[in-house]
């Protein structure tokens, strides 16, 4: 079993591999929301430019995407603490400033 820098276990469901079990969880979660009928258009690792003044600046590619049922679009990205890093709160800010999109961080699998 290969472990990340984050001592991370990386884990494959649906035939598709997350950086962690709790991240694979938490697509658990999502996937369970969505044959539920109270999420849809579950997406992940989409992918945003961040450009600045014209320079691009970075890629911010967050776990999971999807739209709740009253049309609101949530940019999810999963962290243990230990992975909340200073890189990691600056392409929140980032998104924020460039795209008008809060990043919702979950922590926990089972959140809301």
């Amino acid at each position: 079993m290969k472990r990340g820098k984050f001592n991370n276990v990386k884990t494959v469901i649906d035939g598709m591999t997350f950086d962690s079990k709790g991240e694979a969880a938490r697509y658990t979660v999502l996937k369970a929301r969505q044959e539920a009928g109270e999420i849809s258009d579950l997406k992940r690792q989409t992918s945003y430019r961040i450009t600045v003044n014209g320079v691009k600046v970075c890629d911010y590619r967050p776990d999971f995407e999807y739209v709740l049922q009253d049309r609101t679009q949530i940019v999810e990205d999963f962290k243990s603490p230990a992975t909340i890093t200073p890189t990691f709160r600056l392409k929140v800010k980032l998104m924020k400033a460039v795209h008008g999109v809060d990043v919702k961080v979950v922590t926990k699998p089972g959140d809301a």
